[in-house]
């Protein structure tokens, strides 16, 4: 397998481990070292993709994270694919297998590659907007179609077969940048015995000093660098973290670090070892070196593949003995890019021509290029390049930089590369999460940090510091002023010397001008990730987007994953240009995390299946299995459905189990109600504050129904408290709000009445709960227990104790299906023992077991509600008619009292829980079904409520809903109608939300 673009000799690759991998379904071959990019520059790859808009070919163009086109697949197999990644940070590896992530049939020869010649016209800006408005009803065909075509990646369908997981960690000192200032930050830091964790994206340390053409003391950099990470890697509280970029800078010095640990390995992570680690750390002192990205030039057709940034070129030749190319042509606006020349020289190739936009360069780079005979053209730039999936030539004139005009005509040059350099553009992504907004400077032509709200200093190129031998000074310094500040003491050390060279000033050439106008011109990008060019971002300015963040979302300048890595400086500038203001007025767009992108898979850690939700199975859930129940999840808990006989449906076994329970006798596991016990001198009076009724005059052994809202005065959830002794409650909560009732408990014992003496404890596992209801209840606990169940001894909303199946029992006598009913609470170590002892005596009563669906239906037939399903945040209890339920007159104001009195909580209009009953009694009305009082109106219609339950009732034989309707209240009689996505059309009667019993008989028997 030959590897056309592969040098003879050079490179930090190991030429004796050669590794196969295949793209696009064809395989090639790399060395150990390589990254994916850099093996397929080797084999001659020009097409890694199509642009996101336009459908255009586009090939590599940089080197690191900043690399917007080769966004690629990564896995052989579904459940291990990995979208998006970058082959630029990829390592190779034996048997990696990629592709790319859009392009059909094929990326080299891709049906949808017609916009990219046709697109501009066709696609501006805003287009989207623009045209699919009309007609309405064609939407959902042109979204199935806009989706199709757009998007980057495909999400796995398997499983992640990797672990992950995560580490909290301080430190004194958090270096961010393994390049030169980075390394000598670190130094610094390490020796004073500072904890340091030095972090870096890279796959080894060493930034761009291992691919440089300067000495230190004489040697190659390289070798400082393998010098000073042996000195910290000896250095016991030192922490190196290679191929880990720090991605978000957040509040109190608390940044996050994506660590690839085992990516390089393999498509799956060896046995035994996590693929990724999410690394938490709060450190004291924060240095930031995380050094500069180069600016390409913007000009026509610089997207054809073979346009490539210029210290990327270097990159690849020198580090990874990669040729991307023959015959060079290099558009530069500075000396540093110079070097590109250089090395290809140095490689053996050819340099047909230098275009430097600036009229005299003559630094120490410029004349050695001029020393070896290569052809500068001054005050010159490429404004075209020519080719389809591959550049065949470049067009170079003569240009006006200040006056952004050519001034002469072009000069066409054969040739397969074109390199490009407009500058250096501090990456103050970091520096900027937290709301610092970078401060331009004329002086380097770019951003660099602003006032730091963190307690972090800057080194090396972010500070717009670019001579080696000041980024070095300037990272020892900056190493040692954070170590002093966290208490340790200052060292000093001695820096290796640098060749100093002499540079000009680079010019200002933020769009390259071409003899044609923007809009007519060649297609000239600024944000290739995102299709977005010259032309569309003076077409947002030219329509009234003059903030930079609209300009940005119009266009989509710098979205996604890239981040305006390349283009942010670029695209601002052709907007201040063409606004005729300044770059400091311009500003930029705000940057946030994540600065690169970050597994889904890092972020949760072990934190997956059941460590991530837990599945929780009451004391009884055995009896479930063992009786067929079918079962739902509610609040992580698995809850019996319905239990289904053999030949059942879900809707047969409601029904039988319904009628069961009306007719004779059902039990319920009610284990999984919330169970909290309160204690203390001061229980009652914290009761009366977060309940809206009264709790001060309720009697031991006694029980009560109660709500709880919001500060705004919403409902958040509800359940009845039994009284145990003057100052001990016990409370039950809804299942799926346990734990947040818990949390509000404290928060407001805690934070707001920190004098009041009460204490809780979550009881819920403690307990299991069997609730019998149904006419023969009394008749079947009478058969098991010795408490004395008769109707005065035991009245209704009372609680005792005794024994139940020879089991010591707390017994209360509430209803939630509006049948005489029992809730026997017993230890859960016991439950299944007594369970067996009721179904025994249950038989000659035909018990029969029923689940949650089958419990929704026998509330709903009394009216009784569901937090979470009659209320959705925006309820109060007047809303519910449940005023009856409000305290008014209680001393002291509950949680939500002021917020359930204001104003707009107290208008008639609001949205009010009625009964619903369908004038055709087989239909049943959709739960979540939109209601409209006029039919006929056009659409859109005037939505005056929503179904929030809705079922048939066996035991009434009809069906019926309960719903939230404006005014509903006042409305009984009259007649809503649901509107279906099918085209019917429901009426129902507005009637009482008690549609069984409303006088309670059944339960006070």
């Amino acid at each position: 397998m030959s590897q056309i673009n592969r040098l003879s000799r050079g490179g930090r690759i190991d030429r004796s481990q050669p590794l196969s991998f295949s793209f696009n379904g064809q395989t090639y071959q790399g060395y150990a070292g390589d990254t994916l990019a850099a093996a397929l520059l080797a084999n001659g790859v020009d097409v890694v993709g199509r642009s996101f808009k336009y459908s255009r070919p586009r090939g590599i163009v940089a080197a690191g994270c900043e690399e917007p086109n080769a966004v690629l697949q990564i896995g052989s197999t579904e459940a291990a694919t990995i979208p998006n990644v970058r082959a630029t940070q990829q390592a190779l590896y034996a048997g990696l297998t990629a592709s790319s992530v859009n392009g059909w049939p094929s990326v080299n020869t891709d049906l949808m590659g017609i916009l990219g010649k046709v697109g501009g016209g066709m696609m501006p800006p805003g287009f989207y907007y623009k045209t699919f408005m009309y007609p309405q009803n064609l939407w959902l065909t042109y979204e199935k179609y806009i989706r199709k075509a757009a998007g980057l990646g495909r999400a796995p369908k398997e499983n992640d077969p990797d672990s992950y997981d995560y580490m909290n960690q301080h430190c004194d000192v958090l270096v961010v940048g393994g390049g030169a200032a980075g390394l000598a930050a670190a130094l610094a830091a390490g020796r004073s015995g500072a904890r340091v964790i030095l972090a870096d994206e890279q796959e080894e340390f060493g930034g761009h000093l291992l691919d440089s053409r300067e000495t230190l003391d004489g040697k190659p950099a390289s070798e400082w660098v393998a010098k000073v990470l042996a000195e910290l890697a000896g250095m016991a509280e030192v922490t190196l973290l290679p191929r880990a970029t720090v991605h978000g800078y957040h509040d109190h010095n608390f940044l996050t670090i994506h660590e690839r640990r085992t990516d390089h390995l393999g498509e799956t992570a060896p046995l035994g070892q996590v693929r990724q680690r999410l690394h938490r750390v709060r450190a004291t002192r924060v240095v930031l070196a995380t050094g500069a990205h180069e600016r390409p030039l913007v000009y026509s057709n610089n997207d054809v593949p073979g346009n490539m940034l210029a210290g990327a070129v270097s990159t690849y030749v020198r580090r990874y003995g990669v040729a991307p190319g023959k015959r060079l042509v290099l558009s530069t606006t500075n000396d540093y890019a110079y070097r590109v020349a250089l090395d290809w020289l140095e490689a053996g190739l050819q340099v047909v021509a230098i275009a430097d936009a600036r009229p005299n360069p003559k630094g120490a780079w410029v004349e050695e290029a001029r020393a070896k005979g290569v052809r500068i053209m001054t005050g010159s730039a490429v404004i075209e390049a020519r080719g389809s999936k591959r550049v065949s030539a470049a067009c170079v004139a003569r240009i006006d930089a200040k006056a952004h005009k050519v001034t002469s005509s072009g000069d066409w040059l054969d040739c397969d590369l074109v390199a490009s350099s407009g500058g250096y553009s501090p990456v103050v992504h970091l520096a900027s999460h937290l709301g610092g907004r970078p401060v331009w400077r004329e002086d380097i032509l770019a951003f660099v940090p602003g006032e730091g709200f963190q307690q972090r200093v800057c080194a090396g190129a972010v500070n717009g510091v670019f001579a080696l031998g000041d980024v070095l000074t300037d990272g020892f310094e900056a190493g040692v002023k954070a170590a002093t500040e966290t208490g340790f003491k200052p060292v000093s050390g001695e820096l290796p010397k640098v060749f100093g060279r002499h540079e000009e000033p680079s010019i200002a050439l933020f769009q390259v001008p071409h003899d044609k106008s923007t809009a007519r011109a060649p297609k000239q990008f600024v944000d290739q990730q995102n299709d977005v060019t010259a032309a569309g971002i003076e077409l947002a300015t030219r329509e009234g987007f003059e903030s930079v963040e609209h300009v940005k979302r119009y266009t989509a300048l710098g979205f996604g994953t890239d981040q305006g890595k390349l283009g942010n400086i670029n695209g601002l500038a052709i907007a201040a240009r063409s606004m005729g203001i300044s770059i400091t007025q311009m500003g930029t767009t705000m940057f946030r995390p994540n600065y690169t992108p970050v597994s889904f898979g890092a972020v949760a850690g072990r934190n997956c299946g059941a460590l991530f939700d837990p599945v929780r199975y009451t004391a009884l859930h055995s009896w479930h299995l063992k009786n067929g129940a079918e079962f739902e999840d509610v609040g992580q808990w698995k809850r019996p459905w319905y239990f289904p006989k053999r030949g059942e449906d879900m809707h047969a076994a409601v029904g039988r189990e319904c009628k069961a329970v009306r007719d004779s006798v059902g039990i319920l596991d009610a284990s999984t109600l919330g169970k909290i016990d309160i204690q203390g001198p001061d229980a009652r009076e914290f009761l009366n504050r977060v309940y809206t009724n009264a709790w001060t005059k309720l009697d031991v052994g006694k029980a009560r129904y109660g709500l709880m809202c919001k500060e705004d005065g919403m409902v958040f959830d509800d359940g009845v408290t039994a009284c145990l002794a003057d100052n001990h409650f016990v409370m039950t909560t809804t299942t799926g709000g346990a734990a947040r009732v818990m949390q509000w408990l404290e928060i407001y014992q805690q934070t707001e009445w920190p004098e009041l003496k009460v204490y809780f404890t979550s009881v819920t596992d403690h307990w299991a709960t069997m609730t019998l209801s149904g006419p023969n209840s009394r008749k079947l606990l009478a058969e098991v227990t010795d408490i004395d169940l008769g109707k005065d001894a035991f009245p209704f909303m009372t609680w005792k104790e005794g024994l139940v199946g020879g089991v010591p029992a707390r017994v209360f006598r509430i209803s939630f299906t509006g049948e005489l009913s029992y809730e026997v609470n017993v230890q859960a170590d016991y439950a299944m023992g007594v369970l067996e002892k009721i179904v025994a005596a249950g038989k000659k009563y035909n018990l029969t077991p029923y689940g949650t669906e089958t419990m929704h239906v026998l509330r709903a037939e009394k009216g009784f509600i569901i937090v979470g399903q009659e209320t959705d945040g925006s309820v109060t209890p007047d809303d519910l008619n449940m005023g009856w339920c409000v305290g008014r007159t209680k001393p002291f104001s509950w949680i939500g009292w002021r917020g359930m009195n204001r104003q707009d909580c107290m208008r008639e209009n609001r949205k009010q829980l009625v009964g619903l009953k369908p004038v055709n009694p087989d239909k049943v009305l959709p739960e979540g079904a939109q209601l409209v009082f006029d039919p006929k109106q056009p659409v859109p219609m005037s939505m005056v409520g929503h179904v929030t339950s809705s079922y048939f009732s066996t035991s009434m034989g009809y069906s019926f809903a309960l719903a939230l309707v404006k005014g509903g209240l006042k409305r009984m009689g009259e007649r809503v109608f649901a509107p279906l996505a099918d085209g019917t059309l429901i009426e129902a009667e507005i009637v009482s939300s008690v549609f069984l019993d409303p006088k309670g008989d059944r339960q006070n028997i």
